[in-house]
């Protein structure tokens, strides 16, 4: 979400961010929550991305701020949007307003790095995320029951189920379904359920997994959408643009992993490692990236590492 913060004389007068899909943008937001519009007139509007100047679902926020005649807007970073690209910032300065780009313009495009992705890569923010022993596997060869054999901690879990609530969609192939049958949704903690993408190309899930249920809306993958003889993540990414997802947690197995991997379609990876062994197993994915943090969650090491 853009976020935005009206000043006059050093104090915070109103703050807006952007409502959901088709709903007011975060300049809207914040100009309407102003108690007193004549304090418009020598205010300075701080806002996380340019102002949008097309008409969309809603009208041009930078028309709204030129008719409230706020003299000064300080920018964090272009929207590379081909509708906006610094057509917003163009009319602000026709209109005689001080405008002011690229103030924290790093951390305001890290803020916004899904819709860059979406609009710039034609597919979605990826994550990649997996838990792994202490010698390296991720899975047992063999189970007992079609259920999750648990590698990570209770804290790491409720630790991804916000994850799920935050990002748009999550996605599994058909074996992590059949030997799982997990439900993909959102329990631990409070929060929306995101969108299940499941890749099963022969169609062959049973319509009983838990991933068909009526607790959140599921994309299934088929090879009426995929064609299995040439590279899957490029289409599964189209496949997801085309959906207009713009962020999915690559949540399957080694195969799904390995192959967003080996194309280079993955932006983020989040990677648990337990102090446990388990000896024997389905090894974990070959990954090469830049270490940007790590931390301990009891038992638990949490890596996340960026696509440089």
């Amino acid at each position: 979400m853009v976020g935005c913060i009206i000043v006059v004389e050093d104090t915070i007068i109103a703050e807006g961010y952007t409502s959901p899909y088709g709903g007011a943008h975060a300049e809207v937001n914040a100009i309407q929550s102003v108690k007193d519009p004549n304090l418009l007139e020598k205010a300075t509007l701080y806002v996380t991305l340019e102002p949008c100047a097309h008409f969309g679902k809603t009208p041009p926020c930078s028309d709204l701020i030129i008719a409230h005649k706020i003299p000064r807007v300080v920018i964090g970073c272009l929207d590379e949007h081909e509708k906006v690209c610094g057509k917003g910032i163009s009319k602000l300065k026709s209109a005689g307003c001080e405008v002011i780009l690229g103030v924290l313009e790093s951390e305001c495009k890290t803020h916004h790095k899904r819709f860059f992705t979406f609009h710039k890569k034609k597919r979605p923010y990826i994550i990649l995320k997996w838990a792994e022993s202490k010698d390296g596997f991720i899975a047992p060869l063999k189970k007992l029951k079609n259920k999750p054999v648990w590698i990570s901690n209770m804290y790491s879990r409720q630790l991804v189920h916000q994850w799920r609530s935050e990002e748009q969609a999550i996605l599994v192939g058909a074996n992590t379904v059949a030997h799982d049958n997990p439900s993909l949704t959102t329990r631990d903690v409070k929060g929306k359920n995101p969108i299940r993408i499941v890749i099963d190309i022969q169609n062959s899930l049973p319509k009983s997994s838990q991933v068909f249920n009526s607790e959140a809306k599921t994309i299934t993958l088929t090879n009426n959408e995929i064609d299995s003889s040439i590279p899957l993540a490029k289409q599964i990414c189209t496949a997801l643009y085309l959906n207009n997802i713009s962020s999915v947690i690559v949540e399957g197995g080694k195969k799904t992993l390995q192959t967003f991997i080996d194309e280079q379609l993955w932006d983020e990876a989040r990677i648990f490692s337990s102090n446990e062994n388990l000896k024997t197993g389905v090894r974990k994915p070959q990954l090469k990236g830049k270490l940007v943090n790590e931390i301990k969650i009891k038992s638990d090491t949490l890596k996340t590492m960026l696509n440089d």
